[in-house]
């Protein structure tokens, strides 16, 4: 099969032919369609991921195919039922093999494109405003970096929940696409005085951060007495230090969200989460924004839209 491999040593990525993988127990084998990029790929091309496979391995955490062939004693999903997964590699191939009890039936009304990059985006903005934050209706909600791939979603589930959605993001074309989803109010990122916009707007009530760094603490200057801060990401490099006077004076929560974790030690609140997700997407509530939808053999340049952050939500390859 063809894959995009990251091999051993330092050496660079590359494409390359590699053997076709083989199911084990609880696994299959699928056809891949679709795979969606992440920031996370990133990280991982680096070695910086905190769950980076070792070398050699083929990068691609969500996917979309069509299942190929179960391995002994798998029951479902039977050869040839469209699926999603979250696989944490391996979605950068023409075939890969994944875990049975993962993989997520593909509805009729969602394309192979769109569910390659569903489950992480709109899973991590569910988990972390529903079941973290307690998002309430009529609170208002601020997002960071929201045109990228997760801070989107976190616009648009927020504007669903009935939060008063305030977008930060960088330039007018990205602060267009973070209000076609739901922002009622844009705030530039190159904004020198984030915090004085944010308590004209009359304060925060949760903060949703995929940047980090100065951003996060302008924030957590204007959220009102009894917020909530989510931590998604530090896309901007930069980890925050935070300052604990801050939270005790204000009764503040800061709240930690890593969407993967739930896999090992509660998959049923991931279950549940994308079962409500994918109902509401059949409601024609949720509207995947996909940027650019690039062939295989344009994965590198896939990447660097991410890197450069020139994309707009999700960034997919499309395999076969």
């Amino acid at each position: 099969m063809r894959a995009f491999l990251v091999p051993e040593g330092d050496n660079a990525p590359r494409f390359a032919d590699v053997p076709m993988p083989e199911p084990g127990p609880e696994e299959l084998r699928i056809r891949v369609a679709a795979c969606g990029l992440n920031f996370a790929d990133l990280l991982m091309l680096n070695g910086t991921y905190q769950d980076t496979p070792p070398r050699p391995f083929v990068p691609g955490l969500e996917m979309a195919g069509v299942v190929e062939h179960p391995g002994p004693g798998v029951t479902g999903p039977a050869p040839g039922t469209r699926v999603a997964v979250v696989a944490g590699k391996g979605g950068l191939a023409t075939h890969a093999v994944v875990p049975a009890a993962r993989c997520v039936t593909v509805p009729d009304e969602m394309s192979m494109e769109q569910a390659a990059g569903f489950q992480i985006a709109y899973g991590t903005s569910h988990l972390a405003l529903d079941r973290r934050a307690g998002l309430r209706p009529g609170e208002t909600l601020l997002v960071t970096g929201a045109a990228g791939g997760v801070g989107l979603t976190a616009v648009e589930i927020g504007a669903r929940m009935g939060a008063r959605v305030i977008a930060s993001a960088r330039g007018a074309a990205k602060l267009k696409v973070a209000r076609a989803a739901g922002a009622l109010h844009l705030i530039d990122s190159d904004d020198p005085d984030l915090r004085g916009r944010l308590k004209a707007l009359g304060g925060v009530d949760v903060v949703y951060d995929t940047v980090g760094g100065p951003a996060f603490l302008e924030a957590l200057r204007a959220t009102r007495p009894e917020g909530r801060l989510l931590t998604i990401g530090f896309a901007g490099g930069e980890v925050p230090q935070i300052p604990a006077n801050l939270l005790l004076v204000k009764n503040l929560s800061v709240i930690g969200l890593y969407w993967g974790g739930y896999m090992t030690f509660r998959p049923d609140v991931l279950t549940d989460s994308l079962a409500t997700l994918t109902e509401w997407f059949r409601q024609g509530s949720l509207h995947p924004h996909i940027s650019h939808v690039l062939p295989f053999d344009r994965t590198p340049e896939g990447l660097d839209l991410l890197r450069s952050r020139k994309a707009t939500g999700k960034v997919v390859i499309r395999i076969g």
